[in-house]
């Protein structure tokens, strides 16, 4: 009979307690991010003018860049080209964290950017922008818990995961670069 002594966990209890500090870690950052999102967006700025800065074409470029390596990712896991999905999976990631840091600086300096389009659009860029925002902040833990899980190498529980992030991600990204142009080249 083995006993487990208290200074040596079982290798369950470990991987309970990894798994634990990942979901903070995870919810921590989730946090941080949404918090940072909401402090340069309503926090009260200077005269600033929204067109000066050539940070919007560069988010809407990065979104971009994301939405064609999601897609890439997919296909190349579809053909089991794993190594070649894990790259694609992860410079997706790392568009899509350059795409909140710019984000963050832009509206950092403007704030909030109102709609200037042609009234008939209106109704068309709100539409898309809300589930825009929502899905935004949704798809932070997403990301994160499925990379977390492909890392760890739980590839069940990261694929399960992953055919619900995919969409979320891909509409984010894609409605990102439509809230774009919509934003800054729709009539004004």
């Amino acid at each position: 009979m083995t006993e487990t002594t208290p200074l040596a966990p079982s290798t369950a209890e470990a991987a309970a307690a990894t798994e634990r500090l990942a979901a903070w870690v995870i919810g921590a950052l989730t946090t941080i991010v949404i918090g940072a999102v909401a402090l340069v967006i309503y926090m009260p700025h200077g005269a600033h003018a929204a067109g000066s800065s050539g940070l919007p074409a560069i988010n809407a470029s990065l979104n971009a860049t994301a939405t064609v390596l999601l897609t890439t990712g997919y296909f190349l896991i579809r053909r089991r080209r794993i190594a070649a999905h894990r790259a694609c999976m992860i410079a997706a990631f790392t568009a899509s964290s350059l795409f909140l840091i710019t984000y963050l600086i832009h509206h950092a300096q403007v704030g909030s950017v109102p709609f200037h389009g042609a009234a008939w659009l209106r109704p068309v860029y709100f539409g898309l922008l809300v589930p825009h925002i929502v899905l935004a902040a949704l798809v932070v833990p997403l990301a994160l818990t499925t990379i977390h899980r492909a890392w760890r190498g739980r590839f069940d529980r990261h694929r399960q995961l992953a055919r619900v992030t995919l969409p979320i991600w891909l509409y984010v990204s894609v409605s990102g670069v439509l809230v774009y142009f919509l934003l800054y080249h729709s009539g004004r």
